[in-house]
């Protein structure tokens, strides 16, 4: 066997040892101790890559493989911004390395991603009370389909997820430029600061209201035809938002609100099956 292939396997093997893997067990939490203080967001700075957990180059771009599927490592967290389900995990691996080989604290504010180079920064927004959190990216996962994050324990505690096990929740990196070297330097534009964390909203009348847009038409017979394709296929919900901000007009199939997690993973799921393969969340 080649010393390039037996590295390769190597590495995928560490990956999914050191990653956290979203196998998080129901019962993963802080344990029987007393819960320490929770610390403050993170506070984004340039770091160099790391040189584990990035994946290795296969000529079109680093890649690393878990449970017989391959992901490919951004070259950037430029621009990055996704909407989506938030995992967490606490003691199971707590004390254990993470995919860049430190050790993951689940009292400290860090996440695993599947594709942002490691340490990444980034914004997480809880969708359903607006609270957020600055958390380091340094480990591997969730390796769970339509989950986007998972999250140490104390930035789930503090974005109130931990009762529910997931939420839905808006990632957004801070981006820094990191040229050749381990000397990085601030990118031209610097990232916005850290959002200061919401209180938590007591009144269910003032909640974000969460839909799932899966389509925008310049053409209403075309929003029309989706309308009808989904309640053809039993997706119930769905709506057409008139949005006369934009010039033209664009016509928005929307469908909501989406009350859970549940809800949002049966409706992905449905979408999935009419090919529906993109949609994204909304709040208003």
């Amino acid at each position: 066997m080649r010393r390039s292939t037996v590295a390769a396997i190597v590495f995928a093997v560490a990956i999914v040892l050191a990653g956290c893997g979203g196998n998080r067990s129901k019962n993963d939490g802080p344990g029987s101790g007393r819960i320490p203080d929770l610390p403050g967001d993170a506070v984004p700075r340039p770091e160099p890559r790391s040189r584990y957990g990035n994946g290795r180059d296969m000529g079109d771009g680093p890649k690393y493989e878990v449970l017989n599927k391959t992901y490919t490592v951004m070259q950037s967290s430029t621009g990055y911004q996704e909407r989506g389900v938030a995992s967490w995990y606490g003691t199971k691996f707590h004390g254990n390395l993470t995919s860049n080989r430190e050790v993951y604290d689940m009292y400290s504010m860090t996440a695993a991603h599947k594709t942002l180079p490691l340490p990444t920064y980034v914004q997480v927004r809880n969708l359903s009370n607006n609270k957020t959190v600055v958390v380091r990216v340094n480990d591997r996962g969730p390796f769970v389909a339509n989950r986007i994050i998972d999250l140490s324990y104390a930035a789930a505690l503090k974005l109130d997820i931990i009762r529910d096990g997931t939420g839905l929740v808006e990632v957004t990196a801070y981006n820094f430029d990191a040229p050749q070297g381990d000397r990085p330097v601030r990118a031209t534009t610097p990232p916005k600061p850290p959002l200061a964390s919401t209180p938590a909203v007591t009144s269910p009348s003032s909640q974000p209201r969460i839909v799932v847009q899966v389509g925008a038409f310049g053409d209403r017979m075309n929003a029309e035809r989706r309308l009808a394709m989904l309640s053809q296929s039993g997706v119930s919900g769905a709506f057409i938002y008139e949005d006369t901000s934009a010039s033209p007009t664009l016509y928005r199939v929307r469908i909501g609100p989406v009350a859970d997690v549940a809800r949002y993973d049966q409706l992905v799921e449905k979408l999935e099956n009419l090919g529906i393969t993109d949609p994204y969340l909304i709040t208003d």
